[in-house]
């Protein structure tokens, strides 16, 4: 016998209570990454011992951290208490904000920033979410904590230059610092306790499967694609707020830039979003947003030498990432099997903080070499080939997950069980894994009927 839960359900209050402690505790770590980018380069720039290359480093180095440690992270909590896992990442994030905010030179940020990214909390905390939340209530959870990321960058790149301003680079530190200890004991006391440790595919990295995401041509080309993004924004903001200084524009009033530039921005490619999901013209939309990171580079190269210029590429540069943070999860979701999803996730997050990194370093490089000019040339450069690639891509699948919790199976029955799922109107996909009583289905949920599927569903209790 197999029993279900209804799909249509909502979720609880400690389901609800998990989502938000925890979607808290991730865009923390974003706040650490994004906080910065806006003043990092010109509070450094003067320090002791301080060179462009250093300060490039500076910026990518809590990527390669990230990139490092975020799946080990995932892995350890497997094995050992989350909570516990989670709370370490968390102290050294706060140690290495602390040794940032005392530091006297570069040398000492650079040291910061590299223990902060040694905090690698997120593969942990989305294993956490997953032992706290329903099958059936899961996308949703996470669909909540991808929210949260956007929120974190958009306050962070409008609140790090006041901040910056008012109490000088060490100021955030200190201030990223207090929030880390703040979240110590939410995870600790807030942070409900899952009843048991579970190995969830489609939350956590799982390291026999990782072949088969690897010879996925399409996962490939979205892993080139965030590591570009990413690479492309550091890479820029190595430079950026420099020649927005050189400008004319004072370092604390950039925020006037940033805030303007984010809002609208993000309030222009909603009809891209809705175009994308809905009309399911995907490809085109995505295509389009990366070829707008071309011309914004192309851009920065010609004007970044005039104020109105460098907003105006801004604005465009955001656009097309804005556009494309949102959309490429999605496409990794839509792109991976359903029982391959986190494994999926977990690759992508490291290209991600991958990029981040080589972005920080190559800038910081470029610019000291070669000038302001390069750095866009070379960002241009990368932004080309990911068009390139994207052109090739197959179109997306416009297909959702739904997971079922299968309580007790026979094996011998998953065969027929698959057959009569794949049988109802808009279910794609089935793939069941006795071991963790769990059937991770792929659905078109414009045709997918949950009345249907619920009665089908009673009928096996």
């Amino acid at each position: 016998m197999t029993q279900v839960q209804d799909v249509s359900g909502a979720m609880t209050r400690m389901e609800k209570r998990a989502t938000v402690s925890l979607a808290g505790i991730y865009s923390l770590r974003m706040l650490g990454l994004f906080m910065l980018l806006p003043v990092l380069s010109l509070f450094t720039e003067q320090m002791p011992g301080s060179t462009p290359k250093l300060v490039g480093l500076t910026m990518g180095i809590y990527g390669l951290t990230q990139a490092v440690l975020q799946i080990p992270f995932g892995l350890w909590s497997d094995r050992f208490n989350r909570k516990t896992v989670i709370v370490i990442g968390l102290l050294l994030f706060l140690t290495g904000s602390v040794v940032a905010a005392l530091a006297t030179d570069i040398y000492g940020i650079l040291i910061g920033r590299a223990l902060q990214g040694c905090g690698a909390v997120s593969a942990a905390v989305m294993a956490l979410l997953a032992d706290l939340t329903q099958e059936v209530n899961r996308t949703k959870a996470m669909a909540t904590i991808g929210a949260s990321i956007g929120v974190s960058f958009g306050v962070a790149m409008t609140v790090g230059p006041v901040i910056a301003h008012h109490f000088g680079i060490s100021g955030i530190f200190w201030l990223i610092a207090i929030l880390a200890a703040l979240a110590v004991p939410v995870v600790l006391f807030i942070v409900p306790n899952p009843q048991k440790i579970s190995v969830h595919r489609d939350a956590e990295y799982i390291p026999s499967e990782l072949s088969s995401v690897i010879k996925n041509a399409d996962l490939l080309r979205l892993n080139y694609g965030i590591f570009s993004l990413h690479l492309i924004l550091m890479a820029s903001f190595v430079v950026v707020p420099l020649l927005m200084r050189d400008a004319g524009l004072l370092a604390g009033k950039h925020w006037l830039v940033y805030l303007p530039v984010l809002v609208t921005s993000m309030a222009a490619i909603i009809p891209f979003v809705i175009i994308a999901e809905k009309k399911r013209r995907m490809k085109t939309v995505f295509v389009g947003a990366v070829v707008s990171l071309v011309f914004a580079n192309l851009g920065f190269i010609l004007l970044h030498g005039q104020l109105i210029g460098l907003i105006a590429c801004l604005w465009v540069f955001f656009c097309g990432f804005n556009l494309l943070e949102a959309t490429l999860p999605s496409l990794i979701s839509k792109t991976a099997p359903g029982d391959l999803k986190g494994t999926a996730m977990g690759i992508y997050s490291s290209s991600q903080f991958m990029g981040a990194f080589l972005g920080g370093a190559s800038g910081g490089w470029l610019y000291g070499e070669y000038g302001p000019s390069a750095v866009f040339i070379f960002s241009a450069a990368v932004a080309a080939s990911w068009a390139l690639i994207a052109l090739f891509m197959s179109p997306p699948r416009y297909l959702a997950n739904l997971l079922l919790s299968l309580q007790t199976v026979k094996p011998e029955r998953g065969s027929e069980f698959s057959k009569q799922l794949l049988a109802i109107n808009g279910v794609e996909e089935v793939r069941l894994h006795f071991e963790e009583s769990t059937a991770y289905l792929k659905v078109d949920s414009q045709r997918l009927n949950k009345n249907e599927l619920n009665i089908f569903l009673k009928q096996w209790r």
